[in-house]
């Protein structure tokens, strides 16, 4: 089956910027793009209003990129810990997963979705270790998690 032409209308991570005209294929747009708003499929008469589009994306980016920075600081102004069993050496039964640490922010009346946090492996050890939260690919905040042992 050949590809779809489709606008962006938002980042897509992997795929394209807000604007771009992207070829992908058919059931990825379908079933995901499309239906979740992230996309429009681009026939000539809307290539054609993309600079349009282009505008209005660029003002809704502006202003999501001001509400995201002073989310960041609201996320960094956070002391987030988290009691775990662990052994003699410092070594946790089990880890601390981005699930885990979302969970910790939702608690704080701040909702992250998981996958935004960037964590390239669960967390198996006490101490204080530094959490990366990519809310924009502008704009990373980075947390401070403290690990302590249950008593």
């Amino acid at each position: 089956m050949a590809n779809v032409k489709l606008i962006l209308k938002e980042d897509v991570s992997g795929l394209g910027h807000a604007g771009d005209v992207v070829s992908v294929k058919p059931g990825y747009a379908k079933n995901f793009l499309v239906p979740e708003g992230k996309a429009t499929v681009a026939s000539e008469a809307k290539i054609r209003e993309v600079e349009h589009l282009k505008r209005q994306i660029a003002e809704k980016v502006a202003k999501q990129l001001s509400d995201l920075k002073k989310s960041k600081k609201a996320l960094e102004a956070l002391d987030l810990e988290v009691k775990a069993k662990a052994g003699e050496e410092g070594k946790l039964f089990g880890s601390v997963t981005a699930a885990q640490v979302a969970e910790l922010i939702a608690a704080r009346g701040i909702e992250i979705d998981r996958r935004k946090i960037d964590l390239p492996e669960p967390i198996k050890e006490l101490g204080e270790h530094s959490v990366s939260v990519r809310l924009h690919r502008d704009v990373v905040a980075t947390l401070r998690l403290k690990v302590t042992a249950e008593e």
